[in-house]
């Protein structure tokens, strides 16, 4: 193990050898990086403190990199040490990209292999590094976004592993299709835009501008990337932060250079669009609602419904250029120079059937560990409703209704959404 010291803490590196199935213990092996966090001046003492196990939102995005005690850490060190893990396929752990899974050949046998990459391999994965390194204690977890999937995945297959459990942005709909939760989502997304048009009501016109340029020229991207009406579209996932808006309005406001889309506009566009840094979002983002029935590129399916999304209208209509949000569609794999590769293999993901059951509700209905969530009233991302109805269905769960934050509260509150979840596990809340 290599350690070093940030200002205010003591970080410490671990490696972890698991098996790729767990069905198959024998077979093929996959590496897991995860990070400890300390407070320095109770680095000598780290071996009392209680574990806190930090689950990224994604999925596939790798765990946070502090400095220092940013964030929410700082309220976690005053009493935890924090295991920051990089997920199966992220970061520091054994890569799941179109480098590695070229070794793999066809594109079934790389859909075979990343059909191994979801919340409940994830939980098996943070029971194997939780004996290794607690002896068999039970631990504490904070699952923010999907990481709140996954520690509801962990409440329904190995609670007796868990002391309490925080989630924020993070409470799923249980028995939810993926079709179900973008039904919902579009109008959710919808809303964001049009309170995006009211803060900046410049941004409309400027918006149908760039979209009309986009359906007239061949704009590529620094990577080669076509930037399409489609993909400008895309840029709406920000909207869901707490600064998203702002983000947009400040890409927005001067995009244009001699009549043509400035060579700045599209490189701060690029890494807003490329999944260079997490192409397993965009491989799995479907399958992690996947219970059972292919899901069959929903995202896509789904917009059909809901006519004011299409390119032809953001480039052409009536009404104001709606942007989509936190969706993953096919041309998606088409067109990302680091996506194509696994093209076929993505094809597959969606029309795969049978995927295995994520959440238990009898189980969760008889949980005793405390839990406490926090729902974002005004979420982008994570339906509401579907929280408050997963909320009621698991015992002694208790949950926080708030609009003060967005989707991304956890990182910028300063630490005061999670002491408010760990009060509310506690009773002192």
């Amino acid at each position: 193990m290599t350690s070093f010291r940030q200002p205010g803490t003591v970080l410490t590196d671990h490696t972890f050898r698991v098996p790729l199935d767990y069905g198959q213990p024998d077979g093929e092996q996959i590496d897991l990086y995860a990070r400890e966090v300390v407070a320095a001046g109770q680095a000598d003492q780290a071996g009392q403190l209680p574990w806190l196990l930090f689950l990224q939102g994604g999925p596939g995005m790798r765990s946070p990199r502090p400095v220092g005690r940013d964030a929410w850490l700082d309220r976690a060190l005053r009493e935890f040490r924090v295991l920051l893990l990089d997920q199966r396929g992220t970061g520091r752990s054994t890569p799941a990209d179109r480098l590695s899974l070229a070794r793999l050949g066809s594109p079934q046998a790389q859909a075979d292999y990343l059909a191994h990459f979801r919340a409940d391999n994830i939980v098996r994965d943070a029971e194997r590094i939780r004996r290794e390194l607690t002896g068999g204690a039970p631990w504490s977890v904070l699952g923010q976004s999907f990481g709140g999937f996954c520690t509801v995945t962990y409440l329904s297959m190995a609670p007796e592993g868990l002391k309490e459990a925080f989630i924020t942005g993070g409470l799923p709909g249980l028995d939810v299709t993926a079709d179900d939760v973008y039904r919902v989502a579009y109008p959710r997304v919808a809303a964001k835009v049009s309170q995006h048009y009211e803060r900046y009501p410049d941004d409309a016109a400027q918006a149908r501008r760039i979209a009309r340029h986009l359906a007239a020229h061949d704009v590529r991207l620094p990577s080669g990337m076509p930037l399409t009406v489609q993909n400008f579209q895309a840029l709406g996932h920000l909207l869901g932060g707490s600064s998203g808006s702002h983000d947009l309005h400040y890409l927005l406001e001067d995009p244009f250079t001699a009549g043509e889309l400035s060579d700045e506009f599209r490189y701060r566009a690029q890494p807003l669009l490329s999944y260079a840094g997490a192409p397993l979002y965009a491989l799995l983002h479907e399958a992690c609602y996947a219970q059972g029935e292919a899901t069959n590129w929903s995202a896509q399916r789904v917009r059909a419904e809901f006519p004011a999304f299409s390119p032809a209208a953001a480039a052409d209509g009536d009404e104001p250029a709606m942007f989509t949000g936190e969706m993953i569609y096919p041309w998606m794999t088409e067109q990302d120079p680091v996506l194509q590769p696994l093209r076929e293999a993505a094809d597959l993901l969606a029309a795969r059937d049978g995927w295995p059951p994520l959440y238990d509700p009898i189980r969760l209905g008889a949980n005793q560990v405390p839990v406490a969530a926090a729902i974002y009233f005004n979420d982008m991302y994570v339906d509401r409703d579907d929280s408050l109805r997963a909320a009621a269905t698991i015992g002694g769960l208790r949950s926080w209704v708030t609009s003060e934050y967005e989707h991304d509260g956890v990182r910028v509150s300063d630490g005061k959404v999670l002491d408010r979840l760990i009060a509310l596990t506690r009773g002192k809340a």
